[in-house]
């Protein structure tokens, strides 16, 4: 029996449809100890995680394999003074570390941050400064510990440094330390409530909120990965997300680990469609999920026969139905779509036992109390526009949506008004109930699966001395669902050329992580605005 039955209530109708879903966990319940180490007491040979690399290495890990490296790792990390909530930043891209260390920084309950390897300097400095991140584990790659190095630097504060590899000017060698580590680990205090996770999710006004996460976090994704995903016991996940996102939590770890699915993991840089599927055929995968480009790209190039797969899911931008259509003529599967952010799990889905519609989010889960709402916090009817938002429980409980955000009591409030979580994302509900993913009320860009808050890429943009004004948005864009593009207002002394445009954007994305990048600007002699001064984004992004 998989072990996720042991903290819920389920009840599912005769074409497998999830109609109810209840959790039940002990107030001490956590992922490390109650999940990993559990699987790994009564079956310790089960598959936790296959992973390769482009180089050729490969490892198959056991839940017995996880639970002692992370019983390592987590006396690693003890012995250098972290404890319940200290805050730990990895950045460990798609390296089998990150499992260890995830596991280890949750037995201890101190607060796990992911970040991806792709953030500047600057980026850096403002996640490690915010959230007094207390220790950070990193790749070698990429230039990672120079950028951390500078960044610590900036910010004036002194983390603890580690590295998976040896060598690194300024880290310690957390592999060397694992080794003469030991095995065993005294479970330590903590509970269901205490944070377990901060992401960092943009904004459209300022910097990157963090978002925090309880240790029930984990327990939300059972909907994810059984009645999405359709991940199966003993069965094989991949998914394509790097583990500086959300989406790795969603697709990598808890919700696959606790129905009994081992999780894939191909450790690359490059995206390359034809290798993807090699990955598949190779290790025998059987789900599949990951976003909309990589859907495009390999309908594109044409998708070899996968004979072990059996299905597949996408989420995180809209997909044009043509590719839906395309996938399932090449593959005979269907495309399942998902829907939910940062700050939750799964909201909205294709789910398992219900007929996935080419392009819908699909409909509510189970799990929550959905609805779409208008101005007037009322109900909206079928086939009109609402913003998404969330209900709390009876109990006034909401598992797996966020529990705040850092430092900013005012904003979560604001994310809570009137008793209910809003989204900003607005859709609306036909006929058969099935939801449609209209846009957001805000002005996030949602680009080749990443969001972008447009202050962020602005803010560098007004750098540059030839920028008296700027604003940015996303546009349409074949591949990547969509393109940030930048309207710009120069100085007097600057001529509008093609020159310009280049030096500009080569300006801007040599200081920007590559997901951030400035594809095209357009000059304008003014910024349409309202009485009040501010930008009208929305008419520049009709303009563009």
């Amino acid at each position: 029996m998989s072990i996720y039955k042991q903290y819920c209530h389920e009840v599912v109708n005769k074409e497998g449809k999830l109609e109810s879903i209840t959790l039940d966990y002990p107030q001490n319940f956590n992922f490390g100890y109650d999940v990993v180490d559990k699987i790994a007491e009564q079956t310790p040979d089960k598959r936790a995680l296959v992973w390769c690399n482009v180089e050729g290495e490969e490892h198959t890990f056991t839940f017995s394999d996880i639970s002692r490296c992370s019983n390592q790792m987590a006396n690693v990390f003890a012995s250098a003074g972290i404890r319940r909530g200290d805050r730990v930043m990895l950045i460990l891209k798609r390296h089998y570390e990150y499992w260890f260390a995830a596991v280890a920084l949750h037995k201890l309950g101190a607060v796990m941050i992911p970040a991806t390897h792709m953030l500047t300097v600057d980026d850096l400095e403002y996640r490690i400064r915010v959230s007094e991140t207390k220790a950070i584990v990193c790749t070698a790659q990429n230039e990672v510990p120079k950028k951390i190095l500078q960044a610590v630097e900036k910010c004036g504060q002194d983390p603890i440094l580690w590295c998976v590899y040896p060598g690194q000017e300024g880290f310690m060698d957390i592999s060397k330390a694992m080794e003469t580590a030991d095995e065993t680990f005294r479970r330590m205090e903590t509970l269901a409530t205490d944070p377990m996770m901060l992401y960092f999710t943009s904004g459209t006004t300022g910097y990157p909120k963090g978002v925090i996460h309880a240790h029930t976090y984990p327990l939300a994704h059972i909907v994810t990965a059984k009645y999405w995903h359709q991940a199966e016991d003993n069965g094989l996940h991949f998914a394509v997300s790097e583990t500086g996102w959300a989406k790795a939590s969603w697709g990598k770890i808890y919700g696959q680990w606790l129905i009994g699915s081992a999780v894939m993991v191909y450790d690359f840089d490059n995206f390359e469609p034809k290798q993807l599927v090699n990955i598949i055929n190779k290790y025998g995968v059987t789900s599949f999920c990951a976003p909309a480009t990589v859907y495009r790209y390999l309908v594109r190039k044409g998708i070899p026969s996968m004979p072990t797969l059996k299905h597949a899911t996408t989420a995180g931008e809209k997909l044009a139905p043509e590719v839906f259509r395309k996938f399932t003529e090449q593959t005979g599967l269907l495309l399942c779509e998902g829907y939910g952010q940062t700050e939750t799990t799964l909201l909205v889905a294709n789910f398992k036992g219900i007929d996935p519609v080419d392009g819908s989010m699909g409909k509510p889960s189970p799990f929550y109390h959905v609805q779409l709402q208008g101005k007037d916090g009322k109900p909206v009817g079928v086939g009109e526009i609402g913003e998404l938002v969330v209900l709390p429980d009876e109990d006034k409980r909401h598992p797996g949506i966020f529990m705040g955000y850092l430092d900013n009591e005012e904003q979560y409030r604001h994310a809570w008004r009137d008793g209910v979580y809003h989204t900003g994302d607005a859709a609306y509900m036909d006929e058969q109930g099935y939801y449609w993913f209209h846009g957001r009320f805000d002005d996030i860009i949602k680009t080749g699966g990443f969001r972008v808050g447009p202050y962020e890429v602005e803010n560098v943009l007004m750098e540059h001395p030839a920028v008296v004004e700027c604003s940015v948005v996303g546009v349409p864009d074949r591949l990547r669902g969509q393109a940030i593009k930048a309207f710009v207002v120069t100085g007097p002394e600057y001529e509008p050329t093609k020159d310009l445009e280049m030096e500009i954007r080569d300006f801007c994305n040599r200081k920007l992580a590559e997901y951030k990048w400035i594809r095209s600007i357009e000059f304008v002699r003014e910024m349409p605005k309202t009485i009040s001064g501010k930008i009208k984004k929305h008419e520049l992004r009709d303009h563009g």
